[in-house]
Order: structure tokens, then sequence, then C-alpha cells
């Protein structure tokens, strides 16, 4: 577990994956995959859908605990930058209260406690009431956290991670539109969700039990993947893919 107190520290996590990033659908990236994590929804405007959760035993995916209910943005999805091949059809914008589409990896988990107080494999951030995630596409800082104090020039959107309604008391960073172009989103996490089916401004919400339950899951040495679609689009991917075959009534 590692805890990062700087501005340094925490843009250097941000950035390493970016160095790396290409679109890796069809030059195996299942195949490394040891962990998976499949939200689905019936349609592309649905705010409802479901999270199940995967772990291969070698060429077997099983299924780890039962699915749950989670909330996508108020207006559905769209597809995001991920490590997907680029897909037609309507693009995730900033602003849009659309979830990202496709396949990503995890990035830093993050919360209002401190390190020690939660046993995780993934890399964990303590928020403090000075963290900042950017959504100005035109600020060098877009889509990253930053650290208040340590930002020189001012940013037309912003938003403090140190929220009063407690969505972000735990949460896990979601690498979609790395590096950051702009306009194609920002600051997209998996979070607390305010109830169900109480849609979000982009992010994937869930119960606080649920959520902390997939934190302590993840293993980073297993590289995750987050597949975020339809019902449809996910068929489309199980076939190709030889991945979990869902029932989805």
């Amino acid at each position: 577990m590692h805890t990062y107190h700087s501005l340094q520290m925490l843009k250097v996590l941000f950035l390493l994956p970016w160095l790396t990033f290409q679109h890796e659908e069809k030059h195996g990236v299942f195949d490394t995959c040891k962990q998976l994590v499949v939200v689905v929804s019936p349609r592309d405007n649905s705010v409802n859908a479901q999270l199940y959760k995967f772990e291969k035993k070698g060429k077997v995916w099983q299924q780890v605990g039962k699915r749950h209910a989670v909330n996508l943005g108020k207006k559905g999805l769209a597809w995001g930058r991920g490590v997907n091949i680029a897909k037609p059809g309507l693009q995730k914008k900033e602003g849009d209260q659309r979830s990202p589409a496709g396949i990503f990896r995890f990035g830093t988990a993050f919360g209002y406690a401190q390190a020690e107080t939660l046993p995780l494999k993934l890399p964990y951030v303590p928020i403090t009431e000075t963290q900042l995630c950017i959504e100005d596409s035109e600020s060098p800082y877009y889509n990253q956290l930053v650290d208040a104090t340590q930002v020189k020039q001012g940013c037309k959107a912003l938003e403090s991670m140190l929220r009063t309604d407690q969505q972000y008391k735990w949460g896990i960073f979601i690498k979609q539109n790395m590096p950051p172009k702009p306009e194609c989103g920002s600051c997209i996490f998996f979070h607390l969700w305010r109830a169900p089916g109480s849609g979000t401004l982009g992010c994937t919400a869930m119960s606080e039990n649920n959520l902390l339950a997939l934190m302590r899951w993840l293993d980073p040495k297993k590289e995750p993947l987050l597949l975020q679609m339809t019902e449809h689009f996910y068929q489309d991917y199980q076939k190709e893919f030889s991945l979990p075959v869902l029932s989805f009534h």
C-alpha cells in the first residue's frame, strides 16, 4: 500500500500510465488480464446498470460474488477513450453527463481515511481539502488530480475532491481519456452513490459496501480491466474474446 503526499508524486502517478497508452484491444490485452469488472446497461441512455466481477483461473473466468446495481451518468453512456479501439457512434465529451463506454484500466484508489485504515493492493491517495480534479480542457492540468496550493494558474472548471455529501469518501480513478485530449471527458471515478437510480455527472456510483469490496479485491498484479458498455456491445466482445457469459435477467 502506498501513500502520496505531494503534488509531484501525484503527477507522476497520473503521468506514468499515459506514457504507455495505446489502443490495446487487439494486442493481447485480455491475455494478461486476470481480473475483470463488467458494467452493463440495457440501453445507452440507461442510468441503471449491473456490475459483475470475474477472476481468471487458468483459462476459465469465474464469477466473484454476486452482481450488484450501479448508477451511470444521467444521460447514460457514450464511447470513451480507453484501451479499446475507437468505436463509431456517440463519443464522450466534457460535461455531457454520460459515463464512458469501452475498456479501461483502473488507477489509484482514494478516500477520506488515512492509508493505514484500509488494507488495499491498489495504490491509495488520502484526500485533503486542497486536492482538486481539473475539468478545464485548456489547463495543462486537465484530467489530473492536483493540490490547490501548488497550482499557479487559475482554472475555469475544477472539482473539489473533499465533498460535503461524502460521495468521494471512497473511490477509484478510471483511466479514461489518457493522455488527456481536450473536451473528451475528465475526472471519471467509481464512487459512492446518492441513492439507487440517481444518475451521476459521468462517473459510476454504487453502495459503500459494494465499492469497498471492489477496492479490496482489485489487484494491480492481475492487470484488472473494466468493461463498461451496453448489453448488446458486451455480447459482441464476449463472443470475440471468449469473455464470461452474462445472465442479464
